[in-house]
């Protein structure tokens, strides 16, 4: 029989999904000395190698590749009991793994304080990410459920949506279209305008609403970060169109102003996801419940003299889906 550690088990894993001693030291909190003398023992007592070096990445031999495969059995098992023991003792307690792409954290940490509050024995890992890691960590199953902007095209993905996500036009309060109603979209021509960096899904969004009207806007700055534009904004270097959720913490009676200019806002939704083959836990189940039930109310309050529903003029959402697909992911999510 193979006297080897769960400690040691746990080290394996995350070498043989990074393929990388240095990567598992990192997602661990370990040296990478430590990381290899863990695999060096575990494959002693296997006695057969467990990882072949070609260049700067390791790779799983046949003996490795089997104990991958019972490492992840076992843990798996080890998520089973921990809900089993949840349930019987009819508490939500335990360790909730949430994703979530930059523009989230405007609003999940306002939905996260009443959570934790109604349930304090839960602990919260919450990675702020961009597209592309969000997509990484799908593929390695790092997280109970992903808070996005639009579904990628993932094999065996969940996908709920929850809330609505409006792209609205933003300017200073001072800007010559503040406070008129129903004004045109061929108004925005020649206008300055504050762009999302290529690749992104409001730039995309936005340059096919304008592809549609004709509209032509000077391009005054390219950032890739909200927070930048937002600043931008206020040093009246152009207007721009940003999610809704990024002026939450201002609301509209801070420095900028939402524009009423027709065909905005332009229709998104957050989703929150979760993978298919995966069975989420007590804890993962409660947050899902929890966002699904009260996400409206906690943005529309954050947003005062905003109605969502109003704003975003969208239908109601659609019910619960399951996406799956033989596709790879490739799409941004």
């Amino acid at each position: 029989m193979i006297h080897a550690t769960l400690h040691q088990l746990k080290v394996f894993e995350a070498t043989a999904r990074h393929g990388s001693f240095t990567r598992a030291a990192e997602e661990l909190y370990l040296t990478q000395p430590t990381v290899s003398i863990q695999v060096k023992q575990l494959t002693k007592a296997v006695g057969l190698p467990l990882f072949e070096q070609i260049g700067k990445r390791l790779y799983l031999t046949q003996a490795g590749q089997k104990l991958l495969e019972t490492c992840q059995e076992i843990f798996s098992g080890l998520d089973q009991f921990e809900m089993a023991i949840s349930d019987l003792k009819g508490l939500k307690q335990g360790q909730l793994r949430l994703a979530v792409i930059t523009t989230a954290k405007y609003f999940v940490p306002r939905l996260l304080g009443p959570f934790c509050q109604r349930f304090p024995g839960i602990d919260i890992s919450l990675k702020v990410t961009n597209h592309q890691h969000i997509q990484e960590r799908m593929a390695n199953n790092d997280d109970d459920l992903y808070i996005i902007s639009s579904p990628p095209e993932q094999p065996d993905l969940k996908i709920y949506p929850f809330l609505e996500n409006p792209l609205v036009v933003i300017g200073p309060k001072d800007h010559p279209l503040a406070g008129k109603t129903k004004v045109p979209i061929q108004s925005l021509n020649g206008e300055q305008f504050i762009m999302r960096e290529p690749g992104s899904g409001t730039r995309q969004a936005v340059q096919k609403l304008f592809a549609e009207h004709d509209v032509n806007v000077k391009v005054r700055l390219e950032l890739g970060s909200n927070e930048a534009i937002k600043q931008a904004i206020a040093g009246g270097l152009g207007i721009s169109v940003l999610s809704l959720h990024t002026i939450i913490s201002e609301g509209t009676d801070g420095e900028f102003t939402i524009l009423d200019v027709e065909h905005f806002p332009i229709e998104r939704h957050w989703y929150v996801a979760s993978l298919a083959g995966k069975q989420l836990s007590v804890v993962s189940q409660a947050f899902l419940s929890y966002l699904l039930e009260e996400s409206h109310a906690m943005v529309e309050k954050c947003l005062p003299g905003i109605n969502l529903h109003g704003i975003s003029k969208t239908p109601p959402l659609p019910p619960l889906a399951d996406k799956t697909t033989d596709k790879t992911l490739s799409k941004a999510v």
